[in-house]
């Protein structure tokens, strides 16, 4: 019969991991090899006795743990502007914290992944190299509302059967209506386009938010003189 000693420690027991200094408690403990081997908080790593000792009789000293409290600026979905990028859009897929510690200094760097809207180049930025733009609540609103603008600057002419016509007289009267509610909608699109770049110029002042405006009103000016007809 095989006869084991009893193990020194306990499950439950708090012991210091002596190579480390570190406290931890004993989850499991395991014979190998004829010894007693201790697994601590959990961990994947197998302790032998010779490496630990119980709390209340070690008299080295404890390194103390760090606790790290990171407030991030930016969240998945976000939409921002990075700079050195113009008034390209980014929407935050991932973030990391990378952690430095030297004898005499220590810093926190918060790392945030982007995908570029118009053609999805991935790339990486530090928080203060960010500026945002439209919370992830808010980022697929805004996109789309961009997604409009140049839409708007190309006419869907349908094709229209004369002969068809002639047979029909109401036909044309539904075909007016549409394009006179088709054009309402694209006028207030455009109008809140033009007041979310407002908005924007008036927080970066950037040029482009600017040239963008002065396309809107002209689309705008387009689209109510240019029809040809007075509509009530």
């Amino acid at each position: 019969m095989d006869k084991r000693k009893k193990p020194k420690f306990n499950i439950g027991d708090t012991v210091v991991i002596t190579i480390y200094g570190t406290v931890g408690k004993v989850t499991d403990v395991k014979w190998l090899d004829g010894l007693h081997v201790y697994e601590i908080n959990k961990s994947e790593g197998l302790y032998l006795e010779t490496s630990l000792q119980m709390l209340s009789e070690y008299e080295g000293k404890l390194l103390e743990k760090e606790q790290i409290d990171i407030e991030y600026k930016f969240f998945f979905g976000d939409l921002v502007q990075v700079k050195g990028y113009g008034s390209d859009l980014f929407k935050v897929v991932g973030f990391r914290t990378e952690i430095w510690r030297y004898k005499e200094d220590a810093w926190e760097d918060v790392i945030y992944e982007l995908s570029r809207i118009k053609d999805g180049e991935w790339l990486e930025a530090g928080e203060e190299e960010l500026t945002l733009v439209a919370d992830s609540e808010s980022a697929d609103t805004f996109i789309q509302k961009l997604g409009l603008l140049f839409s708007a600057n190309k006419e869907v002419r349908p094709s229209v059967n004369l002969d068809k016509k002639a047979h029909h007289p109401r036909a044309g009267e539904k075909e007016e209506l549409r394009k006179i509610n088709q054009k309402r909608v694209t006028i207030d699109h455009l109008l809140d386009i033009y007041n979310d770049y407002r908005i924007l110029y008036k927080w970066f002042n950037d040029d482009e938010y600017a040239h963008v405006m002065r396309v809107i009103i002209r689309k705008l000016s387009m689209l109510v003189n240019n029809d040809g007809k007075s509509h009530v």
